[in-house]
């Protein structure tokens, strides 16, 4: 893992949390962009070189309406950058970690990604993500 790329957060209104997190941060979001893939739109903050992505979800099947059903709004995941994606899946595989999608896929803010399952990690989804080079 290269850094803490960013903090996911689980919303249930985005257009309230951006108001709060604007409120709370002292700037406003830097953009907003839906993943239909995964039935979720997501709205970034930088504070000090660290996101924070609010994660709303767009259909009732989707992972973040999911989480909020079961645990309510707050912290989803930490998401850390690494340089190869495909590296960084073997390697944590090879260390007996889980990985929910072992193959990575496009994500939100021009990223590949892959989560670990939080049975591996202590109750902490965890995020690899790769920057998107075209």
């Amino acid at each position: 893992m290269e850094k803490l790329e960013h903090i996911g957060v689980a919303v249930k209104n985005i257009d309230q949390a951006n108001k709060l997190f604007a409120a709370l941060l002292g700037r406003e979001h830097y953009k907003i962009e839906e993943v239909a893939s995964e039935g979720v739109r997501t709205s970034f903050f930088e504070v000090s070189g660290v996101k924070i992505e609010l994660l709303e979800a767009t259909r009732e099947d989707s992972p973040i309406a999911k989480f909020i059903e079961k645990r309510g709004e707050g912290i989803h995941h930490l998401a850390f950058e690494v340089k190869n994606m495909e590296e960084g899946i073997k390697e944590y595989q090879s260390k007996g970690f889980e990985l929910i999608n072992p193959v990575a896929k496009k994500g939100a803010d021009n990223k590949r990604i892959c989560f670990l399952h939080p049975k591996s990690t202590q109750g902490v989804l965890i995020e690899l993500c790769e920057e998107i080079r075209s």
